[in-house]
């Protein structure tokens, strides 16, 4: 009786559980191996369909499938690479070279100075006192990293870009991400200050009025083709510009400029999220943390750095690191499709001067008909993606215990 009772107990959890655990098998883990499977092949244009001979073609290929066996073309059959890796070298081969890693060598050391200046901080703020500002500390940090670059990363990153059309499209998203990230953060901090102060009339309008952007955003298209309307050489802005005699650049044709406005409208799409952590965060703060401040005579920055910024990091930190994951940062697409396409173009096969990795691969799929390239590459991405995601986690269980 009683071992019948565990039984129905086992089957009625896995009767509430079979569901996700299918749907987690068929559209996460099964991609995910299809993805790596094709990632080692020569699958392209010329080589669409399957070797249903090969036992592990047969198993993980649907094609292969009794059910949609009928589908298969007849068009030569893909096959593995020779080597197996070759996908994997056409796209990290020549950062692999002498001349690859040397410069990758120096994009690194440029960036010692800012491990410097985190250690600094961290001895700073084990002593009792302070003798220099962590913000004057991170100033100085990033103007040596800035000199370092200048002088010794520059060359670096022009052979790197020369050699390799991975690194320019991994690079040019890790730069995006670098910009964009802190710009959703400090704005959102600052809307976030300003309409959690009760001084402020109104405040319920003007925090539904900032949830438009993001609520928008699940029309992004339709809402980025309105941000390339108003950037258009014959466009809002550059009609109103020559309403005031002044002649508008060609926003979206400008290589730098095109960036700029990518930069923006994910600014539009984005702040509204971290603007809501941020101000869930700060109404979460004790009032009497800053009325016993308020009687040390602590001045509003001394409050800001000392109480605010700590206390609120448990949220926020977690959340902008997944936002730069996500669609805001790694996995950016729609928006940019939208506005540029990945443009303007620097030349035939170059990557365009907007072309994010999802554009990218898109491209490779879409448009290239290199599947098992771009199957590498997504796979090269993953795993960046998924260290990252780990790192998240850890600084989530390094905070989860600030209000314990």
């Amino acid at each position: 009786m009683i071992a019948w009772s565990g039984r129905k107990k086992a089957l009625m959890i896995l009767a509430f559980i079979g569901p996700t655990l299918l749907g987690i098998l068929l559209f996460n883990i099964y991609p995910i191996t299809y993805n790596i499977f094709i990632s080692f092949t020569n699958r392209n244009q010329y080589h669409p369909n399957p070797d249903c001979s090969d036992s592990l073609t047969s198993i993980i290929e649907p094609t292969c499938w009794p059910m949609f066996k009928e589908s298969s073309g007849i068009s030569t059959p893909y096959s593995y690479q020779d080597p197996t890796y070759k996908n994997y070298s056409d796209l990290l081969g020549k950062l692999l070279s002498s001349t690859g890693l040397l410069a990758l060598v120096q994009v690194v050391i440029c960036f010692i100075p800012l491990i410097v200046i985190a250690q600094v901080n961290k001895y700073y703020d084990r002593q009792l006192t302070r003798p220099v500002s962590g913000v004057v500390v991170w100033i100085l940090g990033l103007l040596v990293t800035a000199i370092v670059f200048w002088l010794i990363g520059r060359p670096a990153m022009n052979t790197l870009q020369a050699d390799s059309d991975f690194f320019i499209v991994v690079f040019r998203t890790i730069l995006f991400v670098i910009i964009t990230t802190p710009i959703n953060y400090i704005f959102g901090l600052a809307l976030a200050l300003v309409l959690n102060t009760e001084y402020i009339k109104g405040r319920t309008f003007f925090r539904t009025v900032m949830i438009i952007p993001w609520a928008a955003s699940t029309m992004f298209i339709i809402m980025s083709l309105v941000w390339q309307f108003f950037f258009r050489d014959v466009g809002v802005i550059n009609q109103l510009l020559n309403i005031i005699g002044i002649t508008g650049p060609a926003w979206l044709l400008d290589p730098t400029i095109a960036f700029g406005v990518v930069i923006l409208v994910n600014l539009w799409f984005s702040f509204p999220f971290c603007f809501n952590i941020i101000l869930g965060a700060l109404q979460s703060i004790p009032a009497d943390q800053y009325e016993a401040a308020d009687m040390d005579g602590a001045t509003y920055w001394q409050q800001l750095m000392n109480i605010t910024l700590p206390l609120i990091r448990p949220a926020v930190v977690p959340a902008i690191v997944l936002s730069a994951i996500g669609a805001g940062g790694f996995q950016m697409f729609g928006t940019v499709w939208a506005i540029t396409a990945g443009g303007p173009s620097r030349g035939a096969g170059v990557p365009g001067s907007t072309e994010l990795v999802m554009i990218y691969a898109y491209k490779q799929v879409f448009q290239n008909n290199a599947y098992a390239l771009a199957g590498a590459f997504a796979v090269i991405i993953f795993i960046f993606l998924f260290i990252m995601t780990l790192y998240s986690l850890r600084i989530t269980r390094m905070t989860k215990g600030a209000y314990e």
